[in-house]
């Protein structure tokens, strides 16, 4: 890389998806005289919801909660991509953020120095021709908006005889815009929310499309519609506060929701199931016994939820099937199922997930030594032990995404104008005596939530402690209360 001339800025966001973009507009509102830049990846903004483009593509958790508490959310609750991404650019225009995002800037590495207590960031910056050009970057605070997978890529199990396969292999994470599904046989491997949206958009368009799964998936099944917030506009309520109560009772119905999933979780697959049948319609209980009786209880997962039924409308219709078996390899026609079944196939959708992503596939260094990011410890879930003047936005598992980013837009502002009242230029969380010698855990522990690419790459992230502030905990109830209370001064935090 060759020398470029470094731009120096308060404050580097990276990603401007859902979590760098709220996070910029806390930053203006609550720190206005800080700069900042936010760095992208990709060609445009909406991380997310502009890498994910198969058919149907849409939120798999309400936008009353997915969306900003700064503005409200007007559209239905469940919402297509494009939805998001019209929502995402009014954010970007009513605050002023275009000029300060650098798209297709694809940072490399950012080196921490405690000389002059700044990140130094280096990045690579995609010209229209397709060459890149060194961008460096000094930031007194690094904002980590990137996610937790990798864009570029999916994952895709190793299959054995995958090459053998005569047909087309498709992941949703990189769907192409020439694939013509008209008259082909579809399958769709898995039965996550992606799967649960795919398949919808489809069935009709191919001649068949079906739902392979390794074991089954809760589904919850509702309108697609919010009756509070329709009778809310029906009587002129300003938006704001529409939003606002819409907001506060689908909270107020997710945690007692969750709280009942782990105090009689039987009883909650019981009525998840009894949706599932409604949806299906009379003769196919035996066929939701069998495909949709997951082996692990409620909420271990994220449930997703399917707006007006449209999944079972599709199954009703003979337009999809669900087919519950193991993958043995596969076949020129098809796949082969260790029932010995084939599931022949023009086209197979991998619908099996992410690969986990550790901040960015970033090289950090901390005074000339590289990072080991899964031996640091979190400090409440956002910083780490040993990583200066850095917080990183991990969202919420079984509450929306934007919730937390919400918390530690407020969070960080807050750390930022501590640094700035106490004089000092750097903060990096740190064991007290009290906290040695104190048991560590996962970053998520396994019996409280095990989606397959948290399993597979659960050893790369940081470890977590037993109790306040080391732990990692995942509750937003808990979190809503405690984060803004943090102190700041208890010895957890060492300012320089």
């Amino acid at each position: 890389m060759t020398a470029a001339a470094t731009e120096s800025v308060d404050v580097l966001i990276v990603g401007a998806g859902i979590s760098g973009l709220g996070s910029a507009v806390h930053l203006q509102q609550q720190c206005p005289g800080k700069s900042y830049l936010i760095l992208e990846a990709q060609a445009g903004f909406g991380g997310t919801w502009r890498t994910h483009r198969y058919p149907g593509i849409r939120s798999d958790s309400d936008l009353y909660t997915f969306g900003y508490r700064f503005k409200p959310w007007e559209g239905p609750p469940i919402a297509t991509a494009a939805q998001i991404n019209a929502y995402l650019g009014e954010v970007i225009d009513e605050h002023g953020l275009a000029a300060r995002i650098r798209y297709r800037h694809r940072i490399v590495s950012a080196s921490w120095s405690s000389a002059d207590a700044r990140w130094h960031v280096q990045a690579l910056r995609r010209t229209d021709d397709g060459a890149e050009q060194p961008v460096s970057v000094s930031a007194g605070f690094l904002w980590m908006c990137q996610g937790y997978y990798r864009h570029e890529r999916g994952y895709t199990p190793p299959w054995p005889g995958i090459e053998r396969f005569r047909g087309r292999i498709v992941h949703p994470q990189a769907w192409p815009d020439d694939l013509d599904l008209a008259g082909r046989r579809v399958v769709v491997i898995g039965s996550g929310a992606t799967a649960a949206t795919l398949i919808p958009a489809i069935a009709g368009r191919c001649a068949h499309v079906t739902m392979l799964q390794r074991s089954p998936t809760f589904f919850i099944c509702g309108r697609n519609a919010n009756d509070l917030a329709d009778t809310l506009r029906q009587l002129d309520i300003p938006p704001t506060w529409t939003h606002e109560i819409v907001r506060r009772k689908i909270l107020f119905d997710q945690a007692a929701f969750t709280k009942r999933c782990f105090t009689e979780p039987e009883v909650v697959r019981r009525e998840l199931m009894a949706g599932v049948n409604a949806a299906l319609g009379p003769g196919h209980e035996a066929e939701v016994d069998e495909h949709f009786n997951p082996r692990y209880l409620p909420w271990r997962q994220r449930i997703a939820f399917v707006p007006d039924g449209d999944l079972f409308k599709a199954v009703r219709e003979g337009h999809a099937s669900v087919v519950t078996d193991r993958i043995e390899r596969f076949v020129e026609s098809g796949i082969q199922l260790a029932s010995g079944r084939v599931l022949d196939a023009d086209v197979v959708v991998t619908a099996t997930g992410f690969e986990l992503n550790v901040l960015g596939d970033i090289a950090f260094s901390v005074d000339g030594a590289p990072l080991d990011f899964a031996s640091c410890i979190t400090w409440r879930g956002t910083m780490f032990t040993g990583l200066p003047n850095l917080a990183w936005v991990f969202g919420y598992f079984r509450a929306s995404w934007t919730l937390r980013a919400d918390l530690i837009g407020d969070f960080v502002c807050r750390l930022l104008q501590h640094l700035d009242a106490k004089g000092a230029q750097a903060v990096v969380p740190q064991l007290r005596l009290q906290d040695e010698g104190m048991a560590l855990k996962p970053w998520v522990e396994p019996e409280n939530f095990n989606p397959g690419y948290l399993q597979r790459g659960v050893d790369k992230l940081p470890k977590q402690g037993g109790h306040a502030p080391w732990r990692h905990s995942q509750d937003y109830w808990t979190e809503k209360d405690e984060l803004p209370r943090a102190d700041l001064d208890d010895g957890s935090l060492r300012f320089g």
